[in-house]
């Protein structure tokens, strides 16, 4: 009898040194530095939302034992819809403990230069659990965009370049509300809205007016003196002829040379067709061009062209007959290097 107790006693504590180690020991079956769960909104309940996705999404190896003991351990009922990450690593019992707490992710989400709608609804759709297509659609309604003071053409002036944290779960109206306080916060600051009424601007055309400069030029040095240039040419009555205006309207961002025939797109962003700024940003300027736009100098310039040495600066001219000499100079160099 004291051998059946003694193989007894071993069979129990070998039993709980397998249970401890299926329960506590690294478990997780994938290489990178982490895995995510995804809990939506519709559809099952939480809990066999997080099942389904261990059963199907190989992230951990022991899935009968975190069936066994996660509702022992009531690791679903605080769950509510949101993205979770599993790092790699981790045991059955640590991620019970997870589930546990409901430690929804934080989505870092990064706004540095945004052109277009499809591009905002693609980032959307690829960081957050709203799709693409749906949020496109979203941002193609002015009734959707209206309560938040833009229409589609207007859109961009939302997107102040920076990170946001945000929810996975977040709706588009969620997301688009933060970043009009985003926005409204920006333009509070360092007396700009007035700076730009002293230029003639509203908050959304001094922005409009920025992405263009934005697109001209990566010479902070120089934004300033080309956003002169524009405003100069605006209180003239002339055609901005922007050229990044043109690549806009064609949707053709990688054009190195704007040709004749390109000045005939008939499109409200066609500056050399239509006089004023286009009707709403072409892309996202940073806070630095901004800055550049609300403290351009009194200049003389009308007109400015690329360098031909390609260093990416500019030649500044008060006359076109000036500006003609010094555009000749640069078509030369772009034929010299075969630049169509």
């Amino acid at each position: 009898m004291k051998i059946i107790g003694r193989i007894f006693t071993f069979i129990i504590i070998v039993g709980l040194i397998v249970g401890a180690y299926l329960c506590f020991a690294r478990n997780t079956t994938f290489n990178s530095a982490q895995k995510h769960l995804y809990i939506r909104p519709q559809g099952a309940a939480p809990g066999q939302q997080v099942l389904d996705q261990l059963r199907t999404g190989k992230i951990i190896d022991n899935v009968k034992v975190f069936e066994w003991l996660a509702p022992k351990m009531k690791a679903f009922q605080n769950l509510t819809p949101g993205r979770l990450t599993v790092p790699k690593g981790t045991s059955v019992y640590g991620l019970i403990k997870i589930l546990k707490a409901n430690k929804q992710d934080s989505i870092h989400f990064t706004i540095k230069r945004v052109r277009t709608r499809e591009g905002l609804a693609g980032m959307m759709g690829k960081n957050l659990m709203t799709d693409s297509a749906s949020t496109y659609m979203y941002l193609s309604n002015n009734d959707s965009l209206r309560q938040f003071g833009v229409d589609t053409f207007t859109l961009n002036t939302l997107l102040i370049p920076g990170t946001y944290q945000l929810k996975w779960e977040y709706t588009t109206a969620q997301v688009l509300r933060l970043f009009a306080a985003a926005k409204k916060a920006f333009w509070a600051q360092n007396n700009r809205v007035a700076r730009a009424a002293a230029l003639g601007l509203t908050p959304d055309e001094a922005a409009t007016l920025a992405s263009i400069v934005e697109d001209e030029t990566m010479k902070d040095s120089e934004k300033d003196t080309i956003a002169s240039v524009y405003l100069n040419r605006l209180r003239a009555g002339m055609a901005l002829g922007a050229d990044p205006t043109i690549k806009y309207a064609l949707k053709n961002f990688k054009l190195k040379r704007i040709l004749n025939q390109d000045l005939k797109v008939q499109s409200p962003y066609n500056t050399y067709i239509n006089k004023g700024l286009p009707p709403g940003p072409i892309c996202t300027p940073d806070s630095t061009t901004l800055e550049a736009v609300l403290n351009a100098p009194k200049t003389d310039y009308m007109y400015f062209v690329a360098k031909p040495d390609f260093s990416g600066y500019h030649n500044f001219s008060k006359d076109y007959n000036t500006h003609l000499q010094l555009a000749q100079q640069f078509h030369d160099a772009l034929d010299k290097k075969n630049i169509k």
